[in-house]
């Protein structure tokens, strides 16, 4: 009897324990050990389906169907999540501070940047960065989720020469052009096409933060910002080994008149009365009053095939 005993306890042990693992066919690994999953998410300008550059010569632009080409391309992609079959998420971590790439507590940010200076890219930098790297839990995952913008945490931080107290990806001295001010921070796009034959050779698509408040905005010292202007960017299929990150000019501006400024800045900067920023706005998924998302769907970022 003892060991009949002895026998039904070893089994109703072994049967638990491959209950907890999966079955026999589960991975020998736990989450605690399991080794962190390499990820890398590549980001590409499109026109439509086709890719682009700062050599490519750019047609059907807009409303009247322009011509043009690139003057810069870069922005600002923030807090990327994994997402799971049953809906959760995990956050990316990305590695140490660099260049283009900053986290801060819960927050994370990479500035991609898809010109080179060359061609039309005039207003562009000749570094580059052309994707994000970091790690996850291994698990399988389906779909992902991040922010196009900086997260208010960081973006009204000094944006000086100082390193040590900016980080590089954030830091004006190292990214000319992407700072915009004390109250509003930093751009969160500053996508530009140009063409020299335009009524405004250039139009500027410069997504931003405005309407913000605290206790010295002028000197950064903000808590909140009427309009955020933040678009949430939601995938809910996709494979970073086959797909990358498609950025669509031409849907961008779909909606204007790219030869011509109708009024205020050159493009849309991001006022509310702007009469670029609907349309834009609209392309983004947001709503330009409130400056949160509208009630349709962004059409300019989207997963495509590397």
């Amino acid at each position: 009897m003892k060991n009949t005993h002895t026998l039904l306890a070893a089994s109703l042990a072994a049967a638990g324990l491959l209950a907890a693992c999966g079955g026999s066919d589960a991975p020998a690994e736990t989450p605690a050990t399991a080794t962190p999953q390499a990820v890398e998410i590549a980001f590409a300008t499109v026109a439509g389906s086709t890719p682009v550059d700062c050599s490519t010569n750019l047609s059907a632009l807009g409303t009247t169907g322009a011509a043009g080409g690139l003057l810069d391309m870069r922005f600002y992609v923030s807090n990327v999540k994994l997402v799971k079959a049953d809906g959760s998420e995990v956050p990316l971590t990305l590695g140490a501070n660099d260049d283009w790439n900053a986290t801060a507590g819960s927050d994370s940010v990479t500035l991609i940047d898809l010109e080179d200076k060359t061609g039309t890219c005039a207003n562009g930098t000749t570094a580059t960065n052309r994707s994000i790297k970091g790690t996850v839990p291994a698990g399988n995952y389906v779909g992902m989720k991040m922010e196009l913008g900086v997260p208010l945490a960081l973006n009204h931080t000094n944006q000086g020469a100082d390193v040590a107290v900016t980080p590089a990806a954030i830091n004006n001295a190292v990214h000319p052009g992407m700072a915009w001010s004390w109250a509003g921070g930093r751009k969160f796009t500053k996508i530009e096409l140009t063409n020299s034959t335009w009524t405004a050779p250039a139009f500027f698509v410069h997504l931003g933060s405005t309407g913000c408040t605290g206790t010295d905005p002028s000197n950064g010292l903000v808590t909140s910002c009427s309009r955020p202007n933040r678009v949430g960017l939601s995938f809910a299929s996709f494979n970073p080994a086959t797909q990358q990150v498609g950025v669509d000019v031409a849907a961008l501006v779909a909606g204007n008149d790219v030869t011509v400024n109708g009024g205020g800045p050159g493009g849309c900067m991001s006022g509310a009365t702007d009469p670029e920023c609907p349309a834009v706005f609209t392309s983004l998924g947001l709503d330009v009053v409130s400056g949160v998302a509208g009630t349709t769907a962004q059409t300019v970022f989207k997963a495509v095939a590397k």
